[in-house]
């Protein structure tokens, strides 16, 4: 099978994610650049992840704003999708949104998780993921409108880390369960 332009483009936006999201992992795991103790309080954690799901929480209220602010500014749209049909703008709007809170949601799970899984020496991930993922977010709606290939980089630098951490936590579980256990 031979793949298009488009899909070509896209493979291209989904290895350079991939490569970015693996070598973030490994450089916080390793050079762990923000110098988190292995002996973290679970209060200390805890900071670390608030402070990092910050920027999520930011890329996701700049989302609703921008629709909010074309639907008071638009008479015809005030109401909402529920009471009329959008406009071409308005669905741009909110196919942005969506995917903000999707992706938002998925990160904001796994960074917890990580956060409270994964050795405390390793949490430099979490912060080094949520500024790969408003990043992410910025190439994400600044390439939009160029379709697939113009979106493909940042979107998989801010799903592709989640994934991955997500795959890590999930092979990490049952060796912790079992060293905890003895």
């Amino acid at each position: 099978m031979e793949f298009s332009i488009k899909q070509r483009g896209v493979l291209g936006g989904m290895l350079t994610g991939t490569a970015i999201s693996i070598g973030l992992i490994i450089f916080g795991i390793l050079l762990n650049p923000f110098n988190f103790q292995s002996n973290l309080t679970l209060l200390e954690k805890s900071s670390v992840l608030f402070k990092s799901l910050i920027l999520l929480a930011l890329c996701l209220a700049f989302s609703i704003g921008r629709l909010a602010k074309h639907r008071f500014f638009n008479p015809d749209e005030i109401d909402g999708r529920g009471l009329r049909t959008d406009s071409d703008r308005a669905i741009f709007l909110q196919s942005l949104l969506q995917n903000t809170l999707e992706q938002s949601v998925l990160a904001a799970f796994v960074y917890g998780t990580w956060t409270f899984v994964m050795p405390s020496a390793w949490l430099s991930v979490v912060p080094l993921a949520a500024l790969s993922f408003a990043l992410g977010r910025v190439l994400f709606f600044a390439g939009y409108r160029r379709g697939a290939v113009g979106r493909a980089v940042g979107f998989t630098m801010a799903f592709y880390p989640s994934v991955l951490m997500l795959i890590c936590t999930v092979c990490v579980l049952p060796i912790s369960a079992v060293a905890g256990g003895s």
